[in-house]
C-alpha cells in the first residue's frame, strides 16, 4: 500500500518537473522572438530614418530613389554588385517611390502613398524570397581591422 502511494506522488513529482520545465521552454522562446521582434522594429525605424533623410533633400523621384538605394547598400556594405542585390534594391525601389510621395509638399501632384505598406510588400517579398526576415541582413558584423600607420 505504501508503495502505491509513494507511485502516486512519485508520478505527481514528475508531472510537476515536467510542466515546469515545458513553461520554461515556452517562455525563453517566447522572449527570444519578443527580443528578435524589438531589434527588427529598431532596424526598420533606424534604417527608414535615414532612407527619409536622404529622399527629404532630393529634388526628384528619380534622385529619391537612386539615394535611398544607396543607403540601403551604404548601410549593409555592399561595396560590390550581384545578381541577388540588384533583386533586393529593384524592389526596395517601391519603398522609396513611396517614401518621396508621403514627402512631397500638399501642393504637389503626387499619388497618396503609403509608405508602411510598401515597407511591408518589400519585407514580405523578400521573406518568401530569401527565407529569411530583410532585418537579419543588419546582423552580418564586418571585421573592423587596425589602421596601421606606415
Amino acid at each position: 500500500m505504501t508503495a502505491t502511494f509513494l507511485d502516486a506522488l512519485k508520478q505527481t513529482a514528475a508531472a510537476a518537473e515536467k510542466a515546469e520545465a515545458d513553461f520554461r521552454r515556452d517562455f525563453a522562446a517566447r522572449v527570444k522572438a519578443l527580443e528578435q521582434e524589438r531589434a527588427f522594429a529598431f532596424r526598420r525605424l533606424n534604417f527608414m530614418r535615414a532612407v527619409a533623410g536622404v529622399i527629404a533633400s532630393a529634388e526628384s523621384e528619380e534622385l529619391a530613389v537612386a539615394s535611398a538605394r544607396a543607403t540601403l547598400q551604404e548601410k549593409l556594405g555592399w561595396g560590390t554588385d550581384s545578381e541577388a542585390r540588384a533583386e533586393v534594391l529593384t524592389h526596395f525601389s517601391a519603398v522609396a517611390r513611396a517614401a518621396f510621395a508621403s514627402l512631397a509638399p500638399p501642393e504637389a501632384e503626387a499619388e497618396e502613398a503609403d509608405v508602411g505598406q510598401a515597407l511591408a510588400d518589400f519585407e514580405s517579398w523578400y521573406a518568401e524570397t530569401r527565407k529569411s526576415s530583410f532585418w537579419a541582413l543588419f546582423e552580418q558584423h564586418v571585421a573592423e581591422f587596425p589602421v596601421v600607420d606606415f
